[in-house]
């Protein structure tokens, strides 16, 4: 492995050492090397893939040392530390040999049963497995995707998108995100993603048939970073404007949009965000919502505009867009830019720290189910190569490209999935702006003239790497990269150091992002760059290496074309490169490129043609490659012109062509519901009679009645469904039994000035429109006692507020609305003391109805239409039969089943498992895992103490069902209280998040079966940052006044 060089030295030390090391005490390995060769046998089958830091500093030390025999013992405690290293490795080797294995099992399991349910015959495009001759979808690996390859093919497709104007939104949450003069390289954070975002946002806003792109990103107001991130709005000019400014609208083009959620005066690292993503997408629904609004004014006569799609970049947008997706009912895509699956397979192969350290450290696991919900939710993966499909998106439970094959077949023959779905993988390159470009040929003789001249001055950052040569005019090689390990640079100096012909043909400069001091740095970048300074003293290469401290992002093109000036090459020697922007962007500007051959460099040179491809772990590759580039100059101008000739494959245009292309094959999907957008006054006090009948008429339309809520009623049909028939009329009666207590209502309320029964008519529909406040009691206790102790508790705190109604209350349970009925008449609440119920732990919302004491609830239709994205339904509800009757409990030769369908309290929404021994199941983590595999989206949740399990829409969850009524009726999320005990069901976290106030009752739930959380991928605090103002934690055992003291201190309720 490159950079281990220096184990021979002491290895040889070792073996040299002769009298001075007893043969009696020597080491292991000395003593059973036999005819191998140590040497070799270290460097290349230990060591590898193994942090040898400590090691090199202990020879460096052995080294130094004067006493023989100290020195003796010294190497002898290394050999031992080198054999432990040997059996680590085989360790790790191991274990991941089992880990594959076992995802290869289970994966074949997997596929097996989803075919076996899927009993339609395999057509012959069904069959076969082989990837490397079909991609993930079906496009041929051989051919391209069809490009734009003419100035005429642009306008006539220009000319067809005219008629569209789209909304589309992209959300890229961490780094520092701004339009110019970004600070790439400022640290891990702020990399190639930020500029990717940014120019696909400011390409995408200057495209016919875009109207307005937002790039929702975190709002930072900190003194450690600039002020321009604390701005909310920032604008992004098209970078050519001929030609749009006709097209312009009021709000049209391309927009940074900053929201504020997290720590309000500190920029934090992504692993710090997860725990603040609820309340970036309760920042971002408003954002959208209100934008689709004024787009609707501006274009779409008066209707909301909605986003044609969101899409999320990197794990944690990608979490974000999954649950924006499901509250919108709007197409959702993704890219992934690095995975946290292939990342935890590297770290783990390193074995520098345990699978709990590295979780630790970068909230690996955190990831990794963003990704999967990702999975669940995108219409499109998009990428930038095939080699991400292939080997990094294969290791995640929702993508089988083999399954998606047979998936894809039946589709086209209109043949039944039975709900299984797979997303679409889409290989789309990022684009680049070559308008700007100049291609010059001038040599840097010529340059100087010109320049003696005064015609045509140097940019600044050229003298400040030409400074560092004593002879700036030798071909320049040219990397561009962070002091990263994983970037390989220390095997490029390494190679042009030992490499005396190309020391004496070229230069080398490095350009490793911005310093000022070294200290400052991150200490693994800080250890790249010390390395890297003491190799270039090594090798004696003072005036022939340029490593500048500062340069601009609007000077790297300068940087660029010094280099072409030159006649140099440009090098991307990492270990791996997803994609390798650069070098599209040194291919632009006339330079040749040296580029790993692992990655996305390969489908860029098999595009361009312009360069090598190298093993990044043999530095005398990496030497020859580049020596051959400078030394033949015919190669040199070939490699350059095939550049040239084809670097349009990778033009903006292009990019976003392709990219409007797959958006417009989604299905379109939006808020399904008629709204008469008279928003303004429905938070008025206004409660008029046409109030009343525009509600009537809006509620007819995605309103039924629950005349006892029995699930029988939907068993009848394997839908679900009522008779078409007895259903209209059911609904037509109850509105109109309905309608007319509201007309009994309006007028009494019209002959008297008695707020109270203002506020007690069901002018307004539901009731919370007209709340101050929102209390959401979710206590999860697996007894109704313990839930009717919360609910008379918080009843009487706010007994003051509940009797003039500025406090609506709603209830969020696991129950169905039979056991909801069952509870509310066993403790003698009424259904009108709250305004909703959100039941099945998300997968069914009613509302309280005042007027029927026999049918007091309305179940919102529309809320279905909301959450059935990719609901399996009957084909999902036979994969969880079966997968219950496998789970048993063997005594003895007798086998009891432990998990048994729960027909009373299924719905059509939420298929419903009874658990007899909740301490015997397997972990939740576990059953989302195999319904992944299978193919099948769903949300899987373990409820009333493990013995209930609920499992409904992926994209539905209670936390879910406020944010649509946000949506849905205008419910202020900020105004909203949501009450938890200490622990809950394992959908508890979300409620824990966003722009809510959450009250934690301590004492409650507090013997909750912590084997429900004890069993996550990931731990609660993961995700949960109690020291969040809007969480409150209330004393123990407190009573309803000092729950009302705490309510007050949050500014909930007044003195």
């Amino acid at each position: 492995m490159a950079g281990n060089d220096w184990i021979n030295s002491y290895l040889e030390a070792i073996l040299d050492v002769g009298p001075g090391l007893d043969e009696a005490k020597s080491s292991l390995l000395l003593r059973e090397r036999g005819r191998f060769s140590p040497t070799r046998y270290f460097v290349e089958e230990v060591i590898t893939g193994f942090d040898e830091t400590d090691l090199h500093r202990s020879w460096v030390r052995a080294q130094a040392t004067r006493s023989p025999q100290e020195r003796n013992t010294r190497l002898e405690n290394m050999c031992w530390r080198i054999w432990n290293l040997a059996r680590q490795k085989k360790q790790l080797e191991g274990e991941e040999a089992q880990r594959m294995a076992k995802r290869r099992l289970e994966r074949e399991r997997g596929r097996r049963e989803a075919v076996a349910d899927m009993s339609e015959d395999l057509s012959e495009g069904e069959k076969g497995d082989v990837v490397s001759e079909l991609s993930s979808h079906g496009e041929s690996n051989r051919g391209r995707l069809p490009r734009i390859s003419s100035v005429d093919t642009m306008e006539a497709w220009a000319s067809q998108q005219k008629g569209k104007k789209m909304y589309i939104v992209l959300i890229s949450l961490h780094g520092l995100i701004r339009g110019e003069n970004m600070e790439l390289g400022r640290d891990s954070d702020t990399g190639g993603q930020v500029k990717y975002v940014v120019e696909l946002a400011r390409a995408l806003g200057s495209m016919p048939g875009v109207y307005r792109v937002d790039l929702l990103t975190r709002q930072v107001s900190s003194p450690e970073v600039d002020w321009s991130y604390g701005e909310p709005t920032e604008m992004l000019p098209p970078r050519n404007s001929e030609g749009l400014m006709d097209e312009m609208g009021e709000s049209s083009g391309a927009y940074i949009i900053r929201i504020s959620f997290g720590p309000k005066d500190k920029y934090v690292p992504k692993e710090l965000l997860w725990p603040h993503i609820p309340e970036f997408v309760d920042g971002a629904l408003n954002h959208i919502i209100q934008m689709s609004k004024v787009l609707g004014e501006q274009i779409g006569n008066g209707r909301p505009v909605w986003p044609a799609a969101i899409h999320g970049h990197y794990a944690d947008a990608g979490d974000s867009a999954a649950l924006l997706s499901g509250a919108l009912n709007v197409p959702m895509l993704f890219t992934g830019h690095s995975l946290g699956r292939d990342k935890l397979e590297q770290l783990l192969r390193q074995g520098r720290l345990s699978r709990d350290e590295i979780n630790s450290t970068y909230k690996i696991m955190r990831r990794i189910e963003a990704e999967e919900l990702s999975l669940d939710a995108s219409e499109i993966v998009i990428t930038s190569t095939r080699q991400e499909i292939e080997e990094q998106w294969r290791l995640y439970d929702g993508f089988d490209p083999i399954l998606g094959r047979k998936l894809r077949a039946r589709i086209k023959r209109n043949v039944s999935c039975y709900g299984r779905f797979m997303p679409r993988m889409v290989v789309i390159p990022p684009g680049m702006e070559f308008h700007h470009i100049i291609p010059h040929d001038g040599e840097m003789d010529t340059e100087a003239e010109a320049n003696e001249d005064g015609k045509s001055p140097n940019p600044p950052i050229w003298a400040e790497i030409m400074r560092f040569f004593s002879n700036p005019r030798k071909p320049m090689i040219l990397a561009l990269a962070r002091p990263d390990p994983k970037k390989n640079l220390t095997t490029l100096v390494k190679a042009f150091g030992e490499c005396r012909p190309l020391r004496d043909l070229a230069n080398l400069t490095l350009i490793m992002g911005n310093r000022d001091n070294i200290d400052e740095m991150s200490g693994t970048n800080a250890s790249v760059l010390l390395s890297i300074l003491k190799l270039i003293d090594k090798y004696d290469l003072y005036g022939q290496v340029a490593y500048p401290k500062h340069h601009k992002q609007s000077e790297v093109p300068d940087i660029y074309r010094l280099a072409a000036k030159t006649k140099g090459v440009f090098i991307n020697p990492a270990f791996i490169e997803p994609f390798g922007l650069t070098l599209i962007e040194a291919a632009a500007h006339g330079l040749p490129i040296v580029a790993t051959k692992n990655g996305g460099p390969v489908d860029i040179h098999r595009v361009l043609d312009n360069g090598l491809l190298v093993d990044p772990h043999d530095q005398n590759s990496i030497a020859d490659a580049l020596l051959k580039l400078v030394a033949d100059k015919h190669l040199w101008a070939k490699c350059r012109a095939n550049g040239w000739k084809n670097i349009h494959l990778f033009s903006w245009p292009e990019h976003c062509k392709n990219y409007l292309s797959r958006i417009a094959s989604c299905k379109p999907r939006q808020p399904r519901w008629l709204r008469n957008d008279d928003d303004d006054e429905e938070n008025s006090e206004s409660d008029s009679p046409s109030d009343s009948l525009r509600d009537i008429q809006d509620i007819s339309l995605n309103l039924r009645f629950s005349f006892d809520a029995d699930k029988n009623q939907s068993r009848e049909n394997l839908d679900g469904s009522l008779d078409s028939e007895d259903q209209k009329s059911k609904l037509e009666n109850a509105v109109l039994t309905w309608s007319k207590g509201v007309a009994r209502s309006t007028q009494k309320s019209g002959s008297t000035t008695d707020k109270r029964d203002q506020n007690s008519n069901a002018g307004k529909f539901p009731a919370l429109r007209r709340r101050k406040h929102i209390f959401v009691i979710a206590v999860d206790c697996d007894a109704s006692a313990g839930l009717s102790e919360s609910v008379k508790k918080i009843f009487e705190a706010s007994e003051k507020e509940r009797t003039e109604g500025s406090v609506g209350f709603m209830l969020a349970t696991s129950y169905n609305i039979t056991e909801i009925r069952s509870f509310l008449v066993s403790e003698g609440l009424n259904p009108s003391d709250f305004d909703a119920f959100i039941c099945n732990s998300g997968g069914d919302l009613y509302y309280s109805f005042p007027h029927s004491e026999d049918n007091p609830f309305v179940v919102d239709l529309y809320y279905h239409s909301q959450i059935e994205y990719r609901w399996g339904g009957e084909g999902l509800r036979k994969t969880l039969v079966r997968w219950a009757s496998s789970v048993t409990d063997k005594k003895g030769e007798k086998e009891e089943h432990i998990v048994v369908e729960d027909e009373e309290t299924s719905a059509e929404y939420c298929s419903s498992f009874k658990v007899q021994k909740p301490g015997v199941i397997p972990p939740v983590k576990e059953v989302r895992k195999m319904m992944r595999i299978q193919a099948l989206r769903c949300h899987v949740i373990y409820c009333q103490n493990g013995s209930k399990i609920n499992v409904i829409p992926v994209l539905a969850s209670r936390s879910q069902a406020l944010r649509y009524l946000y949506l849905r009726w205008g419910m202020d999320l900020s105004k909203v209280v949501v009450f938890v005990g200490e622990s809950g069901d394992t959908d508890y976290e979300g409620l824990l998040g966003g722009v809510h106030k959450s009250v934690v009752l301590s004492g409650v739930c507090s013997g909750a079966n912590n084997q429900l959380h004890a069993n996550r991928s990931y731990p609660l605090t993961d995700v949960v940052c109690y020291d969040n103002p809007n969480i409150f934690r209330t004393s123990e055992g407190c009573s309803s006044s000092d729950l009302r003291a705490s309510l007050e201190k949050l500014q909930v309720l007044k003195d």
